[in-house]
């Protein structure tokens, strides 16, 4: 993973890391929206413009990539790249979740 990825994706916003966790299946942007809202009981809800911006910007940075179009809706799935950022994510949050469930810091 270049130094470019790395920046620009970790740490990952909520919306960035909800949408490639929802690509681990194939799904086009309206079905993630509505993933997301049903996983997050309405906490998170997506935009269509930051959907389909953060998907364009996915696809351009090959973390997702195009698999078909579905009645005029496109298909996307996370590629191997995408997996290795979302690992890092998924890492990093557990790192903080264990951290704060350690003792206090004291300053």
């Amino acid at each position: 993973m270049d130094a470019h990825i790395r920046k620009v994706y970790v740490p990952m916003t909520e919306t960035g890391f909800y949408i490639l966790f929802c690509l681990q299946e194939e799904m086009h942007g309206y079905n993630i929206g509505q993933k997301v809202k049903e996983m997050t009981g309405s906490a998170v809800t997506i935009s269509p413009g930051t959907m389909y911006g953060t998907l364009s910007k996915m696809e351009k940075d090959g973390l997702i990539s195009f698999v078909r179009e579905e009645e005029k809706r496109k298909i996307y799935m996370i590629t191997e790249l995408g997996r290795s950022v979302l690992e890092l994510e998924r890492k990093r949050i557990a790192r903080l979740y264990q951290n704060s469930m350690g003792e206090v810091c004291h300053g």
